[in-house]
């Protein structure tokens, strides 16, 4: 999105936290002290360890963005033929799979959840199903027994694209803790930011550090390489923002939630829909998605917001399976979903009179 669409928004729908520029600043200036700025330096090692402490995981491996992260992943599981996956995320997901030369296979979504329905998956198995890579959409945990499960039975692979779920628990550890890898997006759009970044997350300690050499190239040292690489690292400056963004992640899911209990009851009147969270998961509130009833009354609330300034966005529209690139499959509740849902404006700097025009312009196009 260009400089100039986003100039004709007053409120939109995400802005990123910054911290207090003097403490960037001041970590930035040990960056020009030691005239490191990237190939993993202390920083980015200093984050990963700090992440590690903040969100209870045995491993972390900082890269450049989320999606790297996942075709990592795909290459580090050495997947390949199918993989079973949900219509109903960010194109990344899919696009990460075909960029690896495998094939995505759509599943439905859970009418309530909207993340990808377990109870399809065993019929889309084929002989040729390397693994199951699914999204906890905004954040709200999948059904990961009844995955797992599936996948122990069928000797599959998990992946799960946990780019929205910073700070999520699930039964009582880290969102990240699960499938055989988790990735993660630190872009400047979630809640916690490293500018740009993303993770790999794995319990594994012999595929973590296999993930280690593949994000710098397969070096093994300068003229040693343990296999094929790429180039996933990190810089310095992006470390140095998330180090400093994580001071303050305690005040950002506190003023998220606190920000979505008041949509909550200023929009509780006209009892739109919303995805229900697993009651086993700590949420973070990444974002505020409703569903509208029908596509028409969609667009009309969105054009009646976007004439006063205000962004909001239909997220996840179109559904992955209608990509180009891809098959097109018979999803007839992911489609449904997709054409009704919208996120609205959410962000910690959003402030409550804000909230009120938001909601008034709703209730007015609704009535």
């Amino acid at each position: 999105m260009s400089g100039k669409e986003l100039n004709r928004y007053s409120i939109p729908v995400t802005k990123p936290f910054l911290p207090p520029r003097e403490e960037y600043e001041t970590l930035l200036k040990n960056v020009w002290d030691l005239n490191w700025l990237t190939n993993n330096g202390p920083f980015v090692k200093e984050l990963e360890e700090d992440l590690k402490k903040y969100l209870g995981i045995p491993n972390i491996c900082y890269v450049s963005n989320g999606t790297i992260a996942l075709q990592i992943a795909i290459k580090a599981l050495k997947l390949n033929g199918e993989i079973i996956t949900t219509p109903f995320s960010y194109v990344a997901t899919t696009s990460s799979i075909v960029w690896e030369g495998c094939k995505p296979v759509y599943v439905d979504i859970d009418p309530d959840t909207f993340n990808l329905d377990p109870d399809k998956i065993e019929e889309a198995i084929t002989d040729k199903t390397s693994a199951i890579i699914a999204t906890h959409v905004y954040g709200n945990p999948c059904d990961i027994e009844a995955i797992q499960n599936l996948a122990d039975q069928y000797n599959l692979k998990v992946i799960y694209d946990a780019a929205h779920c910073f700070g999520v628990k699930y039964k009582g550890q880290s969102i990240y803790s699960y499938g055989n890898i988790s990735t993660a997006s630190f872009h400047a759009t979630k809640l916690y930011h490293t500018i740009e970044g993303g993770a790999l997350i794995t319990r594994d300690p012999e595929l973590n550090k296999k993930i280690q050499f593949m994000r710098n190239f397969g070096h093994n040292g300068p003229e040693n390489f343990a296999g094929l690489g790429i180039n996933g690292k990190n810089s310095e400056f992006h470390a140095v923002m998330g180090l400093v963004n994580l001071n303050y992640i305690g005040q950002i899911l506190s003023q998220r939630k606190k920000l979505s209990r008041q949509y909550d009851e200023w929009l509780d009147e006209l009892n739109l829909s919303k995805p229900t969270i697993s009651q086993d998961s700590d949420y973070n509130y990444s974002y505020y998605p409703v569903l509208f009833d029908d596509e028409t009354q969609t667009m009309k609330t969105i054009k009646a917001l976007a004439e006063e300034g205000i962004q909001a966005r239909r997220y996840f529209y179109p559904l992955l399976s209608k990509l180009d690139y891809t098959r097109d499959f018979t999803l007839p509740i992911a489609e449904s979903i997709a054409s009704r849902v919208v996120c609205l404006p959410l962000y910690h700097q959003l402030e409550s009179d804000s909230m009120e025009k938001i909601v008034d312009i709703i209730f007015k196009s609704i009535r």
